[in-house]
């Protein structure tokens, strides 16, 4: 009688004795949790859109956040400042209807995404200011003056 014990990956224990032509329920339910969600789960349902990426770059004075959102317009667009903490959000709807001489179809969608950053401290949050053109909303997050950094300068020795 083999009492041989086999631990796999996941560190559960399973018997080597059972049928291994057989797959167990709890094996088939472990494998539905453990994959990877498609990507449906993880997008806007109406669009397929999923949140948008951002570019984050800093210079001396500023760092600007620019954010791909193509085909929005400026007003959909809701951009705040509150507790050092920089919210970028939309509510984008878009209703078409086609009329032909045997039907009449109504189209609608509805998408929408909130990002947020948490600003650090040398952010001057007084003169941010955001634009959007050809699809990228820029925000231009300006340093405070203490903050900037200096040029490097000799120091002479006396």
């Amino acid at each position: 009688m083999n009492n041989l014990v086999s631990v796999p990956k996941n560190g559960s224990l399973a018997n080597s004795n059972l049928n291994q032509n057989r797959p167990m329920l709890s094996n088939w339910l472990e494998d539905i949790f453990n994959r990877d969600l498609p990507s449906v789960f993880t997008s806007n349902f109406n669009t397929g859109m999923t949140l948008p990426k951002v570019n984050i770059k800093e210079t001396a004075d500023a760092f600007m956040v620019e954010m791909a959102v193509p085909g929005l317009e400026k007003s959909d667009f809701h951009v705040a400042i509150d507790n050092q903490v920089l919210s970028i959000a939309t509510d984008a709807k878009a209703e078409k209807e086609y009329k032909d001489e045997h039907y009449t179809r109504r189209e609608f969608g509805y998408s929408s995404f909130k990002r947020t950053f948490t600003l650090p401290e040398s952010v001057n949050d007084e003169h941010i200011n955001a634009s959007y053109t050809d699809g990228i909303l820029n925000v231009l997050l300006p340093k405070k003056e203490e903050a900037k950094q200096k040029p490097a300068r000799s120091i002479n020795i006396t």
